[in-house]
Protein backbone atom coordinates (compact mmCIF):
# COMPACT_ATOMS: atom_id res chain seq x y z
CA UNK A 1 0.00 0.00 0.00
CA UNK A 2 2.88 2.24 1.18
CA UNK A 3 4.43 1.91 -1.81
CA UNK A 4 1.71 1.98 -4.39
CA UNK A 5 0.89 5.37 -2.26
CA UNK A 6 4.21 6.88 -2.93
CA UNK A 7 3.96 5.88 -6.62
CA UNK A 8 0.88 7.70 -7.11
CA UNK A 9 2.35 10.63 -5.34
CA UNK A 10 4.97 10.89 -8.06
CA UNK A 11 2.44 10.29 -10.65
CA UNK A 12 0.33 13.61 -8.91
CA UNK A 13 3.16 15.87 -8.94
CA UNK A 14 4.16 15.34 -12.26
CA UNK A 15 0.76 15.84 -13.28
CA UNK A 16 -0.40 19.12 -11.58
CA UNK A 17 0.95 21.85 -8.96
CA UNK A 18 0.81 20.67 -5.83
CA UNK A 19 2.04 23.37 -3.49
CA UNK A 20 1.41 21.72 0.33
CA UNK A 21 1.16 18.53 2.07
CA UNK A 22 -3.02 19.60 3.09
CA UNK A 23 -3.26 19.62 -0.77
CA UNK A 24 -1.47 16.47 -1.77
CA UNK A 25 -3.58 14.79 1.43
CA UNK A 26 -6.41 16.31 -0.15
CA UNK A 27 -5.93 14.54 -4.55
CA UNK A 28 -4.73 11.68 -2.51
CA UNK A 29 -8.30 10.91 -0.77
CA UNK A 30 -9.57 11.83 -4.23
CA UNK A 31 -8.00 9.22 -5.84
CA UNK A 32 -9.19 6.77 -3.24
CA UNK A 33 -6.05 6.81 -0.72
CA UNK A 34 -7.06 6.86 2.78
CA UNK A 35 -4.37 9.17 4.33
CA UNK A 36 -3.46 11.38 7.40
CA UNK A 37 -1.84 14.74 7.28
CA UNK A 38 1.10 12.76 9.27
CA UNK A 39 1.75 10.21 6.70
CA UNK A 40 1.70 12.63 3.87
CA UNK A 41 4.37 14.17 5.76
CA UNK A 42 6.04 11.40 6.30
CA UNK A 43 5.94 9.72 2.43
CA UNK A 44 6.89 13.89 1.09
CA UNK A 45 10.27 13.07 3.81
CA UNK A 46 10.79 9.53 2.12
CA UNK A 47 10.69 10.18 -1.26
CA UNK A 48 12.94 13.49 -0.65
CA UNK A 49 10.33 15.56 -2.07
CA UNK A 50 11.66 19.95 -2.51
CA UNK A 51 9.17 22.87 -2.75
CA UNK A 52 10.61 24.71 -5.64
CA UNK A 53 9.39 28.37 -6.58
CA UNK A 54 9.73 29.52 -10.15
CA UNK A 55 9.29 33.01 -9.21
CA UNK A 56 5.35 33.05 -9.41
CA UNK A 57 4.82 29.42 -8.38
CA UNK A 58 5.68 27.02 -5.20
CA UNK A 59 5.37 23.06 -6.16
CA UNK A 60 6.90 19.66 -4.59
CA UNK A 61 9.49 18.38 -7.25
CA UNK A 62 10.97 14.65 -6.99
CA UNK A 63 14.76 14.64 -5.78
CA UNK A 64 16.23 13.75 -9.98
CA UNK A 65 14.04 17.01 -10.84
CA UNK A 66 15.40 19.43 -7.97
CA UNK A 67 18.29 22.13 -8.72
CA UNK A 68 21.56 21.01 -7.59
CA UNK A 69 21.28 24.14 -5.59
CA UNK A 70 17.97 23.20 -3.58
CA UNK A 71 19.64 20.23 -3.28
CA UNK A 72 22.35 21.49 -1.46
CA UNK A 73 20.47 23.71 0.34
CA UNK A 74 18.20 20.84 1.21
CA UNK A 75 21.06 18.89 2.66
CA UNK A 76 22.41 21.58 4.77
CA UNK A 77 19.62 22.06 6.41
CA UNK A 78 19.37 18.19 7.23
CA UNK A 79 23.42 17.89 8.39
CA UNK A 80 22.77 20.96 10.79
CA UNK A 81 19.43 19.52 11.92
CA UNK A 82 20.47 15.87 12.42
CA UNK A 83 23.67 15.22 12.28
CA UNK A 84 25.81 14.90 14.71
CA UNK A 85 29.55 13.30 13.77
CA UNK A 86 31.31 13.32 10.58
CA UNK A 87 34.31 10.85 11.00
CA UNK A 88 36.75 8.91 8.20
CA UNK A 89 38.79 6.01 7.57
CA UNK A 90 41.76 6.06 4.34
CA UNK A 91 38.34 5.29 2.15
CA UNK A 92 34.85 5.75 3.72
CA UNK A 93 33.53 9.30 5.09
CA UNK A 94 31.41 7.84 8.11
CA UNK A 95 28.13 10.21 8.85
CA UNK A 96 26.33 9.64 12.45
CA UNK A 97 22.97 10.82 12.40
CA UNK A 98 20.18 11.19 15.34
CA UNK A 99 18.52 7.85 14.99
CA UNK A 100 15.85 7.43 12.42
CA UNK A 101 17.37 10.54 10.33
CA UNK A 102 20.43 8.39 8.15
CA UNK A 103 18.49 7.84 5.12
CA UNK A 104 17.35 11.14 4.37
CA UNK A 105 20.60 12.49 4.95
CA UNK A 106 21.85 9.92 2.90
CA UNK A 107 19.04 10.82 0.29
CA UNK A 108 20.36 14.28 0.25
CA UNK A 109 23.75 13.49 -0.05
CA UNK A 110 23.10 11.98 -3.20
CA UNK A 111 20.93 14.27 -5.08
CA UNK A 112 23.97 16.82 -3.66
CA UNK A 113 25.48 15.33 -7.04
CA UNK A 114 28.99 15.86 -5.77
CA UNK A 115 31.08 14.73 -7.93
CA UNK A 116 33.79 12.99 -5.48
CA UNK A 117 31.16 10.72 -3.95
CA UNK A 118 30.03 7.78 -5.87
CA UNK A 119 26.95 7.01 -3.33
CA UNK A 120 26.22 6.35 0.02
CA UNK A 121 24.68 3.23 2.22
CA UNK A 122 22.56 4.35 5.33
CA UNK A 123 20.92 2.48 8.12
CA UNK A 124 18.86 3.83 10.96
CA UNK A 125 21.60 6.39 12.18
CA UNK A 126 24.75 5.91 10.36
CA UNK A 127 25.88 6.16 6.27
CA UNK A 128 28.91 5.30 4.95
CA UNK A 129 29.53 7.51 1.84
CA UNK A 130 31.96 6.06 -0.79
CA UNK A 131 34.10 8.75 -2.36
CA UNK A 132 35.94 8.05 -6.00
CA UNK A 133 39.82 8.00 -4.44
CA UNK A 134 41.24 7.85 -1.64
CA UNK A 135 42.75 11.10 -2.04
CA UNK A 136 39.50 12.89 -1.69
CA UNK A 137 38.57 11.20 1.88
CA UNK A 138 39.64 13.65 3.99
CA UNK A 139 38.49 16.37 1.83
CA UNK A 140 35.33 15.30 2.07
CA UNK A 141 35.21 14.48 5.43
CA UNK A 142 36.48 18.06 5.98
CA UNK A 143 33.45 19.65 3.79
CA UNK A 144 30.79 17.66 5.24
CA UNK A 145 32.10 18.57 8.98
CA UNK A 146 31.69 22.43 8.22
CA UNK A 147 28.48 21.33 7.01
CA UNK A 148 27.44 20.94 10.67
CA UNK A 149 29.15 24.11 11.80
CA UNK A 150 27.59 26.80 9.31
Amino acid sequence: MKARRQRKIIEIIHRQVIATQAELAQVLRKAGFAVTQATVSRDVKELGLLKASDGQTVRYLPPGEQPVAAAEERMVRLFRDYVWEVNANESLVIVKTLPGAAQGVASALDYARWPEILGTVAGDDTIFVAVKSQRDVGGIRERLAGLLEG
